[in-house]
């Protein structure tokens, strides 16, 4: 095995030694391709499919790369891949020149190219584009991977992106259809009057979420900052300020594990409403779901890993307590004191912390028994506030806060909150968050004095939702894993 490896290295060697070859021959004869500034494409390959009866006959200018040759004599076939697709050209020796032919045929797979000539259909009923000119545009130096192992290495993949999609048309359509669900979710969000802003990345405190951040250093301050690990502290003192309805897609940052839904900097969405409440971020949620899937996918009814998920009916409301009681069997209701509820966890075989509170326990219960149930879109509600630092307490019941978390497919889609404003509750709970970051944990968020001014100015009642745009980009594409949907998503270096 390792003999026929070494024989194919060297194959390899030798066809990269040859399409350097060709190209310093070219650069002698005063064709290089590198000075080729500009081509005026006319259309796309797909264009062409789609209004064949109006084009047949006409003249076409199109561009891409070349993905096959079949050289016959005096004529030859190659095929063209654009964005849209890709288009068969017909190369016939009397309709380019004797020059021009010969040239072609020297061209590789890979190259880069500009043909211009007819619409046309062939005798096998394939539509196609007999050329009258072609164009070397960019010379490929390399061999695309298909020859030798094809590209189905995920790791390659991911570290090649660009090699990814040429040779795969899924994936260039998975990518496309991000950017319109990105476009959807804007479009969605200004006819209901929101507005798109920017905050900052670079922050002297990290805070509005749960998660380790990544550290650095600003030399012209001479000042520690961190990457932010969510948008919220900053679209908050915007409602202070009476924007009203604020929202933001940016990436943000967080110093964790990679997985399968987990990549350290991934794409946030989060909004702010002044006067409603988690409830109507629920509705905003639902309707905001139903509009992406039928303005992306034409429907719906989406189907990933086999299983489908109906956005068109109402989606479930269940509370924190009822989702543990209903898949665990255990009621935290009756569940009165930390000391009782640890009993429980270790009669369930729940694992626990020493500093974890009853609250905290009810979650991680939560997390064991009742995620992995939540397959169509569920709405779990009424969390801990032990887990909640930053939301509104329930009126009546100070144990629980007016948060949701949005589920689909057993995972964690959104993060919503009727917004705590009560300055003096706040300082509280940061004070509480600063004890737990004593006792060790990572996690926890450190007083943030501006914002706590900004809530003593006054913040209006306010709704505010987070949304995972990579998970959702996931669900609406099929795709597996959240590698699958980011362009270029972070890797261990090869060094």
């Amino acid at each position: 095995m390792g003999e026929q490896k070494k024989v194919q290295e060297q194959d390899i060697h030798q066809l990269l030694k040859v399409r350097r070859e060709k190209l310093a021959e070219l650069q002698e004869q005063g064709k290089d391709p590198f000075v080729i500034t500009k081509y005026d494409v006319t259309i796309h390959s797909q264009e062409i499919r789609d209004d064949f009866e109006t084009l047949e006959g006409k003249t076409v200018r199109v561009a891409g790369r070349m993905m096959s040759k079949r050289v016959m004599g005096k004529a030859s076939f190659c095929n063209v891949q654009d964005l849209k697709g890709n288009i068969q050209s017909y190369v016939a020796r009397d309709s380019v020149g004797e020059e021009s032919y010969k040239d072609f045929k020297k061209f590789d797979i890979g190259d880069i190219v500009g043909i211009e000539g007819e619409v046309f259909r062939t005798k096998t009923g394939e539509i196609s584009i007999h050329a009258a000119k072609v164009t070397l545009l960019s010379k490929s130096l390399q061999i695309l991977p298909e020859k030798y192992h094809g590209l189905t290495n995920t790791d390659l993949r991911y570290r090649q992106r660009y090699t990814d999609l040429i040779m795969n048309e899924e994936v260039k359509d998975t990518f496309i259809k991000r950017s319109r669900i990105i476009s959807a979710i804007r479009r969605y969000l200004d006819g209901e009057g929101f507005m798109e802003v920017e905050t900052p990345m670079l922050v002297s405190n990290a805070g509005g979420a749960a998660a380790r951040p990544f550290e650095t250093h600003f030399n012209a301050l001479d000042e520690d900052l961190k990457l932010r690990i969510s948008l919220e502290l900053y679209l908050k003192r915007l409602i202070v300020g009476g924007l009203e309805r604020v929202y933001e897609i940016g990436r943000v940052f967080r110093n964790e594990g990679l997985d399968t839904r987990h990549n350290p900097e991934f794409t946030l969405m989060e909004l702010y409403q002044a006067y409603t409440d988690y409830h109507g971020m629920m509705d905003l949620t639902e309707n905001l779901y139903r509009h992406v899937a039928q303005e992306v996918l034409g429907t719906t009814k989406i189907v990933y890993n086999g299983v489908e998920m109906d956005l068109g009916k109402p989606f479930a409301r269940i509370t924190m307590v009822e989702a543990v009681k209903k898949y665990a069997g255990v009621d935290f209701d009756e569940i009165k004191t930390t000391d009782e509820a640890k009993a429980i966890a270790k009669e369930k075989g729940v694992e626990f912390e020493e500093r974890h509170k009853k609250g905290d326990i009810l979650s991680l219960f939560f997390e064991e028994f009742a995620e992995e149930h939540l397959i169509q879109p569920t709405f779990v509600m009424d969390h801990p506030i032990e887990i909640s630092p930053l939301t509104k307490k329930k009126p009546g019941n100070p144990e629980y806060v007016e948060r949701f978390e949005f589920f689909m497919n057993g995972w964690e889609m959104a993060n919503a909150y009727s917004e705590l404003n009560d300055p003096i509750d706040q300082r509280e709970r940061f004070k509480a968050q600063e004890e737990l970051l004593a006792q060790g944990d990572e996690e926890a968020n450190t007083t943030d004095e501006d914002f706590l001014n900004a809530l003593e100015i006054g913040m209006p009642p306010t709704g505010g939702i987070g949304f995972g745009i990579d998970r959702m980009c996931m669900l609406l594409t099929d795709s597996a894993a959240i590698r699958d949907v980011l362009l270029f998503p972070t890797m261990k270096s090869l060094s």
